[in-house]
Formats: C-alpha cells, sequence, structure tokens
C-alpha cells in the first residue's frame, strides 16, 4: 500500500496479546511493518496497542523514522550474503534478471518495499518474523558494490 508521500508500507505481522487481570484477560496488539520508497530505502517498525489501527500506526511511524539504504546492483543484490539476527538467519542471494522475488512472507515484504526485483533468499534458524526480517535486514546493510581494502 503507497502513501501520499510515495513511501510502500506492507503489515508483516499482527499478533494479539493477552495479559490475565483479576476480571478477565485484557488483549493487545503488537504490529511489524516494513515501509520503504521502492529505490534502495526502507525500515523497519514495531508497534504495540490496545488497538490494531493505533498500533499500525506507531508501528508506521517507528518504520519511517528507521529508513536506512542499501547497495543495489540493477533489480538485484550485488553478491550473496547472510544476515543474523539472535536464532534468525537469512541467506540472500542475486539473482538474474526476470527471475522475481523468491522469498518467504515476511523476508519478501522487506524486499518488495526496498526495490527488489530478483533475489533468492532461505530463511534458516527461526522462523519468527520479528528476527528473519531484522536479519535480513542486517543481511541486505553488509552488501557492498565495491571491493574495500584492508590495510594491515
Amino acid at each position: 500500500m503507497k502513501d501520499e508521500t510515495g513511501i510502500i508500507e506492507k503489515v508483516v505481522s499482527i499478533r494479539r496479546v493477552a495479559k490475565v487481570v483479576k476480571g478477565g484477560r485484557r488483549f493487545s496488539f503488537n504490529v511489524l511493518v516494513v515501509a520503504g520508497n521502492g529505490k534502495g530505502a526502507a525500515g523497519i517498525g514495531f508497534g504495540k496497542a490496545n488497538e490494531i489501527a493505533a498500533a499500525i500506526t506507531k508501528a508506521l511511524s517507528n518504520a519511517k523514522k528507521a529508513f536506512v539504504s542499501i547497495q543495489m546492483k540493477g533489480s538485484s543484490i550485488p553478491h550473496e550474503a547472510i544476515g543474523k539476527f539472535k536464532a534468525g538467519k537469512v541467506l540472500l542471494k542475486p539473482a538474474g534478471p526476470g527471475t522475481g522475488v523468491i522469498a518467504g512472507g515476511s523476508v519478501r515484504a522487506l524486499c518488495e518495499v526496498f526495490g527488489i526485483k530478483d533475489i533468492l533468499t532461505k530463511c534458516l534458524g527461526s522462523r519468527n518474523p520479528i528476527n528473519t526480517v531484522k536479519a535480513a535486514m542486517v543481511g541486505l546493510q553488509g552488501l557492498r558494490l565495491y571491493r574495500t581494502r584492508t590495510t594491515q
């Protein structure tokens, strides 16, 4: 979904959590959102509130604050990378033109908001959407178009 500023917003997951109190259960919602411009910049946002709409609004505002840009080579990524965050690992591989986004739900949303059109991914380790999205973000931030020299 695109807003008026041209930012693409996607809700990755919505979780209902319960807190048991004297009168019964109190429900609240956790929302994970990714937002990006489709040209190599995106951010991840997490919001919690008693209503879904309020949680989505909080998550979107957090995602827009956390924008980072990545290196892209055409419609794909420049090289293979593995992103790790806690127990989640995501393997990211460049793909030829016309391949499309071969990815699971949470990583697919992140690739689409970044504007990546051709990529192969595999989720290793944790299947938790928060950890997989953050692991994919770590992997994408580590991409470089050129080799840097290290002096020793």
